[in-house]
């Protein structure tokens, strides 16, 4: 029986499922909702490879709002279901984070969705959820 699980979160019905399944599958246990902010977003959003420059501090600052209002809305759905989790945002690499989060935390499972990530970061990457199911050390599921 797991006593923590960590989800990790972004905007994507997948991680949205993953928390359900969490709140469902581990009421009892202590659950954390993690949002990792990748920082290589913030030079996509700058344009740096086109020559144009844009506030990287204001880009920073727009995807840390982005991340607590998606951590308060996982906070709403697991008070809902009458379960009080914590949340947390960090900033790095999306599954290296995970993972170093997982076991600097005490975690002993992670929930996470099949496919959150999208676009070129998915394809150039690959999966988070198949990094993470595999170099993660505690059992990991996937949710669909």
């Amino acid at each position: 029986m797991a006593t923590h699980v960590l989800v990790p979160i972004d905007d994507s019905d997948q991680a949205t499922k993953a928390l359900e399944f969490a709140l469902e599958e581990h009421a009892d246990a202590q659950i954390t909702a993690l949002n990792v902010i990748d920082p290589s977003d913030f030079y996509a959003a700058t344009g740096i490879e086109g020559g144009a420059m844009a506030n990287y501090e204001q880009i920073r600052e727009n995807h840390e709002n982005r991340a607590k209002n998606l951590l308060e809305e996982a906070s709403k759905r697991a008070a809902d279901a009458g379960v009080e989790i914590e949340t947390d945002h960090v900033l790095g690499g999306v599954s290296r984070t995970i993972i170093e989060y997982a076991d600097e935390h005490d975690v002993d499972h992670v929930v996470i969705g099949s496919h959150g990530r999208t676009g070129a970061s998915r394809i150039l990457l690959g999966s988070v959820a198949e990094r993470v199911a595999r170099r993660s050390p505690v059992p990991v599921t996937i949710v669909r």
